[in-house]
C-alpha cells in the first residue's frame, strides 16, 4: 500500500494543480478530496505479500528460493515456436521458473495463446484472428515461420486451457499476458482458476491496459496482478522512433505519455493493487527497483536477451525478468 508520506505528496501535488486551474481554494479542496474518496472507495488492495512472493519469488526451480526468477517471453520464442505448447516444454526443459503467455480469442470466442492480431506472422495462414474461427485457426501449422520448424513442424495453436494444463503439469509459474478484451478474459480467466485453484499460488495476470487488471480485481480480487508499461509507448515504437510523422500528432502523443507515465507510478498501480510492475528493461535501474520496492511492488523486466544484460539483473539488479531464450543471446522483439 501506498505509505502515507507519498499520500500527501501526491494529492499535494494535485491540490496545487487544480488550484492553477480553477483559481478557487474552495473547489480546489472538494476536487481534491472527491479524488481522495475515489480512491478509498474503489481500489483493490494488494494481495498478501506471502502469496505474492509465491508467485513472484517461487522456491521451486531453477531460481531458488528467493532468488531471481527467469521466465520464458511466450514461452521462449527464440527456442521454439511461440506460445505453443512446445514452446512451454522447452522453456521447462531449459531451466525456466514460469512462462509468459499471451491471451487472445478466436473469432468465435475461444481463449487460444496468440500474440498478434493476425496469423500471418507466426503460421502458415494469412488474415485478422478476430475473423478466424478456433476450427480454422487448429489446422495451421504455428511453427511455419519459426527458425526452427523443421524440429517443431505440425505445431498446433492451443488453447488457453491446454496451455495452462501443461503448465501446471510442469509446475510453472505463469505469467498471462493480456492483449484486451478486459470482460472477457477476466470470465475466461475467472474459470480457469475456480478450475484450477493452484493457479492463486502459480500464476500472475498482466496487461499494458490498466483497465483489463482492474477488470480482473473486481472479477476475483485474490488474483496476483501486474501492471506492464513502457514509457513513450503511444508516441514512439519500441526502436524509439516517432509512430506519426505529423509533428502536431507527436508532441501531442508525448504529452499524454507524459500524463500516462505519472499515472502508472502514481496512481493506477494502487487503484488496481498490483503486486509487480513489467517495465520495459531499457529503464529499470537500482532507483527504479528501490522505487517500487518501498511501495511493495516487484519488478520484472522484459525482454532481457543477452548474457550481459541476464547477469546484470541476476547479479546487480537481483529482478526477475522475461526473456526470449534461456540458451543463447538472440535479437528482442521490441
Amino acid at each position: 500500500m501506498l505509505q502515507l508520506g507519498d499520500e500527501v505528496t501526491l494529492f499535494s501535488v494535485v491540490f496545487v494543480l487544480l488550484l492553477l486551474g480553477t483559481r478557487s481554494p474552495l473547489w480546489t479542496a472538494v476536487l481534491t478530496a472527491s479524488l481522495y474518496l475515489f480512491l478509498a472507495m474503489f481500489r483493490f488492495p494488494q494481495v498478501p505479500v506471502s502469496r505474492a512472493r509465491q508467485v513472484l519469488r517461487p522456491s521451486r526451480g531453477a531460481a531458488g528460493s528467493g532468488k531471481v526468477s527467469v521466465i520464458a517471453h511466450r514461452g521462449g520464442g527464440h527456442d521454439a515456436p511461440e506460445n505453443t505448447i512446445a514452446a512451454i516444454r522447452e522453456a521447462s526443459q531449459n531451466g525456466a521458473v514460469g512462462v509468459e503467455l499471451d491471451l487472445e480469442f478466436s473469432a468465435d470466442g475461444v481463449p487460444i495463446l496468440m500474440h498478434d492480431e493476425t496469423v500471418d506472422r507466426t503460421t502458415n495462414g494469412s488474415g485478422l484472428l478476430s475473423q478466424t474461427s478456433f476450427s480454422e485457426l487448429r489446422k495451421l501449422d504455428a511453427a511455419a515461420k519459426h527458425r526452427l520448424s523443421h524440429k517443431f513442424a505440425g505445431e498446433k495453436v492451443p488453447t488457453l486451457e491446454e496451455a495452462v494444463e501443461e503448465c501446471i503439469r510442469l509446475q510453472l509459474i505463469v505469467y498471462f499476458d493480456v492483449k484486451g478484451h478486459a470482460d472477457e478474459a477476466a470470465a475466461a480467466l475467472n474459470a480457469l482458476f475456480k478450475k484450477h485453484p493452484v493457479l492463486y499460488n502459480n500464476s500472475i495476470v498482466c496487461s499494458f491496459e490498466p483497465k483489463v487488471i482492474y477488470r480482473m480485481r473486481q472479477s476475483d480480487p485474490e488474483v496476483v496482478t501486474a501492471l506492464t508499461h513502457r514509457p513513450w509507448s503511444l508516441s514512439r515504437l519500441g526502436d524509439g522512433t516517432p509512430r506519426f510523422s505529423s509533428p502536431w500528432k507527436h508532441h501531442w502523443l508525448t504529452l499524454l505519455d507524459v500524463v500516462l507515465d505519472w499515472a502508472h507510478h502514481h496512481l493506477l498501480w494502487r487503484l488496481c493493487g498490483v503486486s509487480a510492475f513489467l517495465m520495459q528493461k531499457n529503464f529499470v535501474s537500482p532507483d527504479y527497483v528501490s522505487f517500487w520496492s518501498q511501495r511493495g511492488v516487484e519488478v520484472v523486466a522484459w525482454t532481457v536477451n543477452t548474457a550481459v544484460e541476464k547477469e546484470y539483473y541476476q547479479e546487480v539488479l537481483k529482478t526477475n525478468y522475461i526473456t526470449d531464450s534461456l540458451v543463447e543471446d538472440c535479437d528482442p522483439h521490441y
